[in-house]
């Protein structure tokens, strides 16, 4: 429903409306309209917030977004509780809705966190979220099992996030369903061209050539390993933790009669042969479920498995503060990512040093990656309904939610992602002495 539909119903109702229950939901909204105040007296940002009868108690109707608080209770337990995830899960819940742009809400997060009220102010919004009723069950547990005990990188929690549904996937990503983020010549790119430009921008990296073995480690739906082996003429075996993404790429392989150049299968790296090595290793979008405290492991297979004078791509995201307990982490360990976690660039390039690779060259994509994320959360809105059928409401609301609290993250600066490409110190490194090559398509 539009908003200004919306309005217009919700005060219809209200007028009709007489006698106590009238009386009672006068005081419910003027104790609201004071507790928004009280916490919103100083923001000056693009979200609007409106009350469970209509009422808007801060903003204008036309904001680019509007944060609906759908019943008194949900108002309550974000003054008492004072913890921004209980926000998230009440969006969640259904209690508080979102209308508009949802990344433009996030600024409203940064407000909530540098809120410094005095006691006296603290003192009077607590007085005045009491006099509010309880949040209603709306069956939704919040507190479900978080898969904090899931060893990381395993197929339990791969599965947690990766086998929601292809079709749910299928709906807004695009057609090679690639998972991580674009390779953008301009903000009016396409994401489907600018998802081609991607996958041929990592095989120039790794300077692919007819006839060379590739790994790839969290190959997903199989994008770049199709990409490989159509356009660069190589073998490839890519090793996945999700049997819905593994018997898809099997499908696509076999559709583009590529059975004999791809390899797909469902394994973990630390169980790679001992004997086997590879030409090149490629590793996209699965190297923030390996965990800090297994770099070492992931690094040191990797050079284990790669031939002395290959090649490694590490295409990972990472973040300026380190892991740390923020509302925002507890948010991605509960719900989307059980084993994720995310450090420093820096600390990143050490660790594979330290495993024994030379670093050849990084960049950072991270502007690109808040593009894709703006173009995901586009086709998952506009598909909405058929997002809902392949998996939930709840599932709906949670990827809305992430994506567009990540795209706000990357443009801010606050999440980056980068490529890495290695080789094993004091060998032979096949790459130029410089790096025309990488600009110029095929």
């Amino acid at each position: 429903m539009a908003l200004t539909q919306q309005k217009n119903s919700l005060m219809q109702g209200s007028a009709l409306s007489s006698g106590p229950a009238a009386s009672t939901t006068d005081r419910l909204v003027t104790i609201g309209v004071e507790i928004v105040g009280g916490i919103l007296a100083d923001y000056r940002g693009h979200t609007a917030i409106m009350l469970w009868d209509g009422t808007l108690a801060h903003g204008t109707y036309d904001a680019p977004c509007t944060a609906i608080f759908r019943e008194p209770g949900a108002l309550r337990d974000l003054i008492l509780h004072r913890d921004l995830l209980r926000l998230t899960e009440s969006y969640l819940a259904g209690t508080v809705d979102v209308e508009g742009d949802l990344e433009s809400m996030f600024d409203l997060k940064i407000h909530l966190a540098n809120l410094d009220l005095s006691l006296g102010t603290r003192l009077r919004l607590l007085r005045l979220a009491l006099r509010l009723p309880k949040q209603t069950s709306t069956g939704f547990n919040p507190h479900r099992s978080t898969g904090r005990a899931i060893h990381r990188n395993s197929q339990v929690s791969i599965a947690h996030h990766y086998d929601v549904g292809n079709d749910f996937y299928s709906l807004w990503l695009d057609p090679e369903r690639v998972y991580s983020c674009a390779y953008f010549s301009s903000a009016e790119q396409s994401l489907a061209d600018a998802q081609h430009d991607k996958l041929d921008y990592l095989c120039r990296k790794l300077r692919l050539q007819p006839g060379q073995t590739l790994l790839d480690i969290g190959c997903g739906w199989g994008a770049l390993a199709l990409w490989a082996a159509r356009h660069y003429g190589v073998s490839v075996h890519g090793i996945t933790l999700s049997k819905a993404q593994s018997q898809l790429a099997r499908e696509r392989i076999e559709k583009a009669g590529l059975e004999e150049q791809v390899h797909i299968e469902l394994l973990d790296y630390r169980d790679l042969p001992q004997d086997v090595q590879y030409d090149r290793v490629v590793s996209v979008g699965m190297f923030e479920h390996v965990g800090i405290k297994n770099f070492p492991t992931y690094f040191g297979t990797v050079r284990r498995v790669l031939k002395p004078d290959g090649l490694f791509l590490n295409h990972g995201i990472t973040n300026e503060t380190g892991w740390k307990r923020t509302p925002e982490s507890r948010f991605m360990n509960r719900y989307i990512f059980p084993d994720g976690e995310l450090t420093r660039i820096s600390d990143v390039s050490g660790a594979m040093e330290r495993a024994g690779f030379e670093i050849l060259d990084v960049e950072s994509l991270r502007r690109h990656y808040a593009l894709t994320l703006r173009h995901w959360v586009t086709a998952l809105e506009t598909k909405q309904q058929e997002a809902i059928s392949y998996s939930s409401e709840v599932t709906y609301r949670l990827w809305r939610l992430y994506m567009a609290g990540c795209a706000y993250n990357f443009a801010a600066g606050g999440l980056g992602v980068y490529q890495v490409v290695a080789g094993q110190r004091h060998q032979p490194q096949p790459v130029p002495l410089r790096r025309e090559d990488l600009y110029q398509h095929n």
